[in-house]
């Protein structure tokens, strides 16, 4: 039983199952994907195109409405008008008849024009009251007067006491009001009853085409039928199907699947609603889905001949490279790959060869840095009088010249003492920055007995920043740089700026000198020789060769130390100063 274990078969047997299982069974999960993909697809793609046309049927709706909102306004404005809705004499009725029906001449789209006063007196071009009953009981004038001002569509004039010369039927015109406002009172002073065509609405929607039998119908806010085709079967849509300002839904209707789609006009409140069957593409999907997976099985009838031949051609390179791998594994970093191959197999052999140089290279590197490490500390120490009986003799010095009354020389000799102790500090890489401090501060009063007045320094060290650690003989290089290269060349007394400042976690320590400066081009050639990768291998050699090798060692222990964040930054102006900024991590303790 444990040879039939899966586990234990050999790697061609396994890509050769995997090839027959990975290829047949996809395929017909494949072919289920796609088709229910392209459904999708045609479906989105269906209700987009239908909901464009939509958009475009309501924008031309919005126009006819806004044409007849614009007629209102036009009413509202004229002298002869204003007149009449005041009840105020004189007025010429022929030229306000003259003038509505200009308006309709304006608007051919409109089939009459009805203006009621609050009196009940009424003027029209086209219609006029069935009987003597007051137009201001009429349902429609009330709809208008509880609008306030606003314009709105109606919908068909159904049992209303207006009729018209033209004889237009109640079906045949759609019926929008606006009450007239008085700008100071907010009074209603009269109303305004606009019939539209119902044919501009058909004609708007008779040429949308969708599917063999679908159409276009349009509803009001309350579910009534604006316009229905003559062909329709369905006539209309329950309000408990429309759900937001726009959307799909597809229902069972006299055993067919309908879909629906929907969008409403926020200006005439009115829903337009195309109506197709939903099964007219199911004949084009189902040849794609034909095509789709006889493709998927001739392609795996070809998988399978074929996959005879590449296990075999899988199988061997990557026996090879078990057996380097087992060889490498044993510690044997010399064993290579060898081959030509350009598929993945190649690759990961050529992988495999450049994962062992790298190994390689980075047990060099690591021995590299260590030693490199331990030869900038050696440096930077050897750059001070190291001795421990030098500094002792120092003590006795300065006690002789005490003793003789060399006061001057006494506090020269103990300066310079206590300069090589903090130098040596019992061997350690790390001391406190309030120790690093008093070393240069050492340093600088044997420096102001050599200059007198031509030194002058400050410091700005904010107390608490003076308990982080800091890389010992960290100042004194770039200090003795500022004295010798910046102010012992200019004319008259220099100043030296020494100040540190904490930013999000990072140390900045900033030596700022008034000296000559330097120029550009010298400037660049400096910041270039500091511009190495301390932590790669490949540039010891240039250590030794670049100038302003006291700034170069402080790059070199900060980058070997902490990293290649951690650097110096070099400003310069020629005849103004020179300013070098120190980036050191923030260490509150050491390990």
């Amino acid at each position: 039983m444990k040879r039939w274990r899966v586990s234990h078969w050999p790697i061609r047997y396994k890509f050769v199952s995997l090839l027959l299982i990975s290829m047949i069974v996809p395929a017909l999960c494949l072919g289920s994907l796609v088709g229910w993909t392209v459904d999708r697809i045609i479906e989105r793609q269906v209700n987009e195109n239908t909901l464009q046309l939509i958009s475009q049927v309501n924008q031309t709706l919005e126009f006819y409405a806004n044409n007849m909102q614009n007629a209102t306004y036009l009413i509202a404005f004229n002298p002869q008008m204003k007149a009449f809705l005041d009840r105020r004499a004189p007025r010429n009725d022929y030229e306000m008849r003259q003038f509505l029906q200009g308006i309709t001449t304006l608007y051919p789209e409109i089939a009459g024009i009805l203006v009621v006063n609050e009196y009940g007196d009424y003027i029209s071009n086209e219609m006029y009251s069935r009987s003597s009953a007051p137009l201001t009981k009429e349902w429609w004038y009330r709809e208008a007067v509880k609008n306030k001002g606003i314009f709105k569509m109606l919908g068909h004039p159904i049992g209303r006491n207006v009729i018209s010369h033209a004889h237009y039927t109640s079906a045949e015109v759609v019926s929008a009001v606006r009450a007239i406002m008085d700008p100071e009172t907010q009074k209603v002073k009269g109303v305004v009853l606009v019939d539209l065509k119902l044919r501009v609405i058909a004609e708007a929607t008779k040429n949308i085409r969708l599917g063999k039998w679908g159409y276009l119908l349009v509803m009001d806010e309350q579910g009534k039928s604006i316009y229905t085709p003559s062909r329709s079967t369905v006539t209309a849509v329950p309000l408990r199907w429309i759900k937001g300002n726009s959307g799909a839904f597809s229902k069972n209707i006299n055993g067919q699947h309908v879909q629906f789609i929907y969008q409403s006009s926020p200006f005439t409140n009115w829903t337009t609603i195309g109506v197709f069957p939903s099964d007219e593409s199911a004949l084009e999907v189902k040849e794609i889905h034909f095509y789709i997976v006889s493709f998927i099985f001739f392609v795996c009838f070809i998988a399978i001949g074929a996959s005879y031949y590449l296990s075999f051609s899988l199988s061997r390179p990557i026996s090879q490279l078990t057996a380097f791998m087992k060889k490498a594994q044993a510690g044997d970093l010399t064993v290579r790959y060898h081959g030509e191959r350009t598929d993945e197999i190649g690759m990961l052999g050529r992988s495999f060869n450049h994962m062992l140089d790298q190994m390689q290279r980075f047990i060099s590197l690591a021995e590299w840095q260590e030693r490199q490490r331990w030869e900038a500390e050696l440096r930077g120490l050897q750059a001070q009088i190291k001795p421990h009986f030098l500094y002792n003799t120092l003590d006795t010095i300065q006690w002789m010249a005490r003793k003789k009354g060399a006061d001057d020389v006494a506090e020269l000799v103990g300066t310079l003492a206590k300069l090589f102790r903090i130098g040596l500090s019992k061997g350690k890489d790390m001391i406190l920055l309030a120790e690093e401090v008093e070393h240069i501060k050492s340093y600088l009063r044997i420096q102001e007995v050599r200059y007198k007045d031509k030194l002058d320094y400050t410091f700005d060290i904010p107390e608490y920043l003076q308990q982080f650690y800091v890389l010992k003989l960290l100042l004194q290089p770039i200090v003795e740089n500022a004295i010798y290269h910046g102010i012992k060349q200019r004319k008259g007394p220099g100043h030296i700026w020494i100040q540190a400042r904490e930013h999000k976690g990072v140390m900045y320590i900033r030596v700022k000198d008034d000296g000559v400066g330097m120029s550009r081009e010298r400037l660049e050639e400096l910041r270039k020789s500091l511009d190495i990768d301390f932590t790669s291998g490949d540039q010891e050699g240039r250590m030794r060769k670049v100038k302003g090798y006291g700034m170069m060692n402080v790059q070199a222990r900060l980058q070997l130390t902490f990293g290649p964040s951690y650097r110096l930054h070099i400003d310069s102006e020629e005849g103004k100063g020179t300013t070098v900024t120190i980036v050191h991590p923030i260490i509150t303790h050491l390990p």
